[in-house]
């Protein structure tokens, strides 16, 4: 999810506030503490290995779902049903299940509500009394033999307590569930109804009850859905059928699988167009939005029917006021995908969504190419009353949103696709896992689509000092402790360390090959902060503890300083030496830039070894005339939050 207009407002008030730093001149680093042998809490075993790759007996179940749902526009109502075919790979014994019902966060007393300030935020669940889930059926069929089941519901979870087993190694059980709710105006950012001038646009999400994830790790893990943290879903296959006004049209995560019922002769010709055109193609037009010839029929309702395959959610969204443009996406392999872009006439034009559908392509085909390929086929960005929010195969962002404002929001809600909808990590428990690592591969798509056309210039590193100086919360912090006002660290900081670790610590090459080894070991899996830890330090081959610690479990700042030169016996051909302090907590590799009298410049590298042995480290530089200047990180790569000392110039 993304929060773009308050990340950027977040980075500017801390840039603006008082520099409360003074200049240290003690200092507090600890080498015991940073060169950490203990960091590792327990060996690799048979489900998770040493190295960061699944072990040879890694398991995790499986959830296909047969979805049902009909638009009651006249109630504002989801009415549905779905079958749920969960299969138990675990090697325990079931004897209850455990479901999520996150609309239930909409109800009055729900946790959220009540954890929501009273000035609002947000997440803001209150104000709306008619939200969650009226659950009318609960049916488990084991065996051919169909049970009744009264659920315990209890906030956002339900548990189903069942009148057997369901065994391990490959079980399998259906559960089917008769449920309604209405819509919110506002669901907590992720979705809701936005009123526009040709109708309403319904954007659809945590739409019917869901398994909880039963995993090695914590069980059945059933955090309650509060509002920050995000999602943690089973993979599975989804077939499902959405019913709507026929006047509407429906965007859907996955593919269609009935357009000649619901689109008419002209669209599925465009659409065959699109499919063979990298220019993007009109599929509705501003003049044929709400028009009797857009639709196959006007009265009564239409049925779209969707399908997806290997993912963990799937999504949606109707509305009568769509235009709708298409490309073609191109992807490594060869294969051939789409990509659509929804939205109402207020958001037309070249600034706004008519380049959409272009900003989806392009960030897919970037991201194939140098990540993982998409494995899907289609791909929708929605304009709606979601500011920025993710689901597969579908993205909503805000209709008002334009130019840069737009492209960043786009490609950093398709990015979520591969963190964490292909790299299914737990979003609920670890959001620098989805939002971190999603945000450190949109700076590289930024500076690469259309020659650099949004790409930033600005250091991140020193954009960052204040904001790092404030921090109180490491990244291993659960979404709903830390401060709201921080959570943009769950972005940028993870994105500024993945960038140091690429351009200082490791190099391109070695970080890039570590990186897709951990998407390539871990896709459609469930993998652990350890996972990536370890997958990055042995595809490197680097043990690179220190970092992740220092980064993800600490709040310590960087303060680098240059503090003496004395030339080697009082001549400068003789040499130099040159004392560098670490005043900080935090320690990282030293790039030195030692400027001459004679105009000689020097660039010089210092592995993050030399701190092992304590605060103070002292190196020959090799000059041949007098010393001018010496500079600590002059290429500006690292949050140190006092350059005042990165700066050592000698006496005339």
């Amino acid at each position: 999810m993304i929060k773009y207009k308050q990340i950027n407002l977040w980075l500017f008030c801390m840039a603006m506030m008082p520099f409360f730093a003074v200049a240290q001149t003690k200092s507090t680093y600890d080498q015991l503490q940073v060169f950490d042998h203990s960091f590792f809490t327990h060996n690799g075993n048979e489900l998770r290995s040493a190295n960061g790759a699944p072990g040879p007996k890694y398991w995790q179940n499986k959830a296909d779902y047969v979805i049902n749902a009909n638009l009651v526009e006249k109630d504002t109502l989801i009415k549905g049903n779905v079958n749920i075919n969960y299969t138990n790979n675990s090697p325990d014994t079931l004897n209850y299940l455990w479901l999520q019902l996150d609309q239930n966060l909409f109800r009055s007393d729900s946790r959220g509500a009540a954890t929501t300030p009273v000035g609002g935020d947000r997440f803001d669940v209150k104000g709306y009394n008619k939200g969650g889930y009226h659950i009318e059926i609960v049916l488990v069929t084991y065996m051919g033999k169909s049970y009744p089941v009264k659920p315990l519901i209890n906030d956002t979870r339900m548990q189903i307590r069942l009148p057997f087993a369901v065994k391990p190694h490959g079980d399998q059980i259906v559960i089917k569930i008769n449920y309604d709710f209405n819509v919110p105006n506002y669901g907590a950012d992720r979705m809701g109804k936005l009123p526009v001038k040709d109708g309403v646009i319904y954007q659809l999400a945590q739409w019917y009850p869901r398994m909880c994830v039963y995993d090695n790790v914590n069980g059945w893990d059933t955090l309650p859905y509060i509002g920050t943290g995000e999602f943690y879903c089973e993979y599975g296959n989804y077939d499902y059928f959405i019913t709507v006004p026929a006047d509407m049209i429906v965007a859907a995560s996955g593919d269609l699988q009935n357009p000649e019922q619901v689109l008419t002769a002209a669209q599925n010709k465009r659409l065959a167009a699109a499919a063979k055109s990298d220019s993007s193609v009109n599929i509705i037009t501003e003049t044929e939005v709400g028009t009797t010839g857009s639709r196959p029929k006007q009265a009564g309702t239409l049925t779209w029917h969707y399908k997806m395959h290997n993912t963990r959610d799937v999504s949606w969204s109707a509305s009568r006021a769509f235009i709708w443009d298409a490309a073609r996406v191109n992807l490594p392999s060869g294969k051939k995908g789409m990509a659509n872009a929804v939205y109402p006439v207020e958001s037309r034009g070249y600034e706004r969504y008519g380049r959409a559908a272009q900003y989806l392509k392009h960030s897919i085909e970037f991201y194939s190419k140098n990540y993982f390929e998409y494995p899907w086929h289609s791909a929708f960005v929605v304009a709606g009353v979601a500011l920025g929010m993710e689901y597969p195969g579908i993205v909503f962002c805000s209709y008002k949103i334009k130019k840069d404002d737009l492209w960043h929001d786009i490609t950093h809600e398709m990015g979520h696709n591969w963190f964490p909808m292909i790299v299914g990590s737990n979003e609920r428990r670890f959001m620098w896992m989805d939002e971190g690592l999603n945000t450190f591969i949109n700076g590289y798509a930024s500076n690469w689509f259309n020659h650099g056309e949004y790409k930033d210039t600005s250091s991140m590193a020193v954009s960052m000092t204040r904001s790092l100086l404030k921090e109180k919360d490491p990244l291993m912090t659960a979404p709903e402790v830390m401060a709201f006002s921080d959570g943009g660290l769950y972005y940028y900081k993870t994105a500024l360390a993945l960038n140091v670790l690429r351009n200082v610590v490791l190099g391109a090459d070695r970080f890039d090959y570590a990186f897709n080894m951990y998407i390539k070991r871990w896709a459609y899996k469930h993998p652990q902060p350890d996972d990536f830890f370890r997958t990055m330090n042995d595809a490197a081959g680097e043990d690179l503890n220190w970092f992740w610690k220092e980064w993800f479990f600490t709040a310590w700042n960087l303060d680098q300083a240059v503090t003496d030169v004395k030339y080697v016996k009082n001549d400068p051909v003789a040499g130099a030496l040159i004392t560098l302090e670490n005043l900080g907590g935090m320690a990282l590799p030293v790039a030195i830039k030692v400027t001459e009298q004679n105009g000689a410049v020097q660039q010089i590298k210092l592995p993050v070894e030399v701190w092992q042995r304590g605060a103070k480290w002292v190196f020959k530089c090799n000059s041949t005339t007098k010393i001018t200047s010496v500079i600590l990180d002059p290429d500006r790569q690292l949050p140190d939050i006092d350059r005042s000392n990165n700066v050592y110039r000698m006496p005339e």
